[in-house]
């Protein structure tokens, strides 16, 4: 008996998104007949032209609990049964997944299929940004005019309480005597979509339908990897990768025009696929990093040390009105019922989880790849009305996608989409302890 073997995969019968190995073996007296079906298989196999065929893999040795290249070694074998070339890279040092990526020139780049991450959602968007930092540059946000003045121009900071929210409407041709002193607005001399780099010698179309971004799950959170797949597991997006699975994801863009209200205007951008705080939330991040040695533990004790310190801080935000035609459309569509049914009673309603081949997502992103100017597809910013908060904040928090983990299984917003277009803003402001807790 002439046996061959195929190595599949098959969901899981209690999580259905966990995706488990499966090897099957089939077996025939004559030679030529296995031969015969081995050759279908194979041919079958390489005409699927979303199956990527070479990719370039970082691994951080140290995310989570220090267990990058164990998790890669796991999964490696999946690559090699898949006919999948890989160039691996541990990194060394912080930040050098960033360099590697902004110094790698788009002719070695165009070989490859993508870049894959073995590790955590900060170790993604470092990949991320030294992609984009070097290649691309979007239209800077828009902002209000006369928003946010350098501190010490007294002029602009008695016109409202602190804890009063005003709104305005939206300049289209904003005043330059506003934009010369503001420390978040640049003149029109920062405005292109495109940074040119003498390492780049070819261009390199973004976004790209072929080159894509993975992640192996090995960090302390993995919510883009619960956010996409659905599981927290390496094995089952490992099988995603191979097999050419893809989902679209919004990428915010962060800018800090000065760094004091002296220094001069030179944006410093920063892109990001998950989300963006401060207050709070940075405070746990930057403590955390002290005790990296403790794994995944250390958000714990960094969150404990953070919160009973209950630091609040002075802050203005702006941020642009959505029509409430566009918000409904997007809450009934993510629901099978209301927004405020959803409050009063989550159990009579079926939440509808945003993952691969979400409506919502798949029409919105065809409508923002259609013109590249087009900052959401549910207004025109000029058309638009400013909401501003002005006052003392535990937390500002801007998530670009719901961030569910293990300790939050619905995430931080729970009707939030891969790639709606919408940015979700957290803001707390100063209150006791316990409420904040709450």
């Amino acid at each position: 008996m002439y046996r061959f073997t195929v190595h599949s995969f098959q969901k899981s019968k209690t999580q259905p998104n966990l995706w488990v190995l499966a090897v099957y073996t089939f077996g025939h007296k004559d030679l030529p007949t296995c031969e015969m079906w081995v050759n279908r298989v194979n041919a079958f196999l390489n005409m699927e032209v979303g199956r990527p065929k070479n990719l370039l893999i970082f691994i951080h040795p140290m995310s989570g609990k220090g267990s990058g290249r164990r998790t890669w070694e796991t999964v490696a074998p999946i690559f090699v049964r898949a006919k999948v070339n890989t160039k691996v890279i541990v990194t060394q040092r912080a930040g050098q997944a960033f360099d590697v990526m902004a110094s790698t020139k788009n002719k070695e780049l165009s070989s490859y299929d993508g870049v894959l991450a073995v590790g955590g959602d900060g170790f993604f968007n470092e990949i991320l940004n030294g992609f984009l930092s070097s290649r691309y540059k979007a239209p800077y946000p828009p902002a209000p005019a006369g928003f946010v003045h350098p501190v010490g121009n007294d002029h602009c900071s008695s016109d409202h309480d602190l804890n009063e929210t005003v709104t305005e409407t939206s300049q289209h041709d904003e005043d330059q005597s506003h934009q010369d002193q503001s420390p978040l607005l640049g003149s029109e001399q920062y405005h292109g979509s495109r940074l040119p780099n003498s390492n780049q010698d070819t261009d390199f179309r973004i976004p790209s339908e072929r080159f894509r971004f993975g992640i192996i799950p090995a960090g302390s959170t993995d919510a883009i990897v619960i956010c996409t797949t659905g599981a927290r597991d390496p094995v089952t997006s490992a099988l995603h990768i191979v097999l050419g699975k893809r989902v679209c994801l919004d990428i915010a863009q962060v800018v800090r025009w000065k760094a004091t209200a002296t220094s001069k205007v030179e944006p410093l951008v920063h892109y990001t696929a998950s989300f963006s705080g401060y207050g709070f939330y940075g405070d746990v991040i930057s403590e955390s990093e002290k005790y990296r040695w403790m794994g995944p533990k250390r958000y714990d004790y960094a969150g404990t040390k953070v919160f009973l310190r209950h630091r609040s801080y002075e802050a203005e935000i702006a941020y642009l009105e959505v029509d409430a035609e566009h918000t409904n459309s997007v809450s009934n569509k993510g629901y099978s019922c209301s927004r405020a049914q959803t409050f009063r009673n989550s159990n009579k309603c079926e939440r509808v989880i945003c993952r691969r081949n979400c409506n919502i997502c798949n029409t919105n992103s065809v409508d923002m790849s259609s013109t590249a100017t087009s900052r959401t597809p549910y207004f025109r910013p000029e058309e638009a009305r400013w909401l501003r908060s002005k006052g003392r904040f535990l937390s500002v928090g801007a998530a670009i996608i719901s961030n569910r983990n293990e300790r939050a299984p619905d995430g931080l917003v729970v009707d939030a989409h891969l790639s709606d277009g919408f940015m979700h803003l957290i803001l707390i402001k100063d209150c006791p302890r316990a409420l904040y807790l709450w």
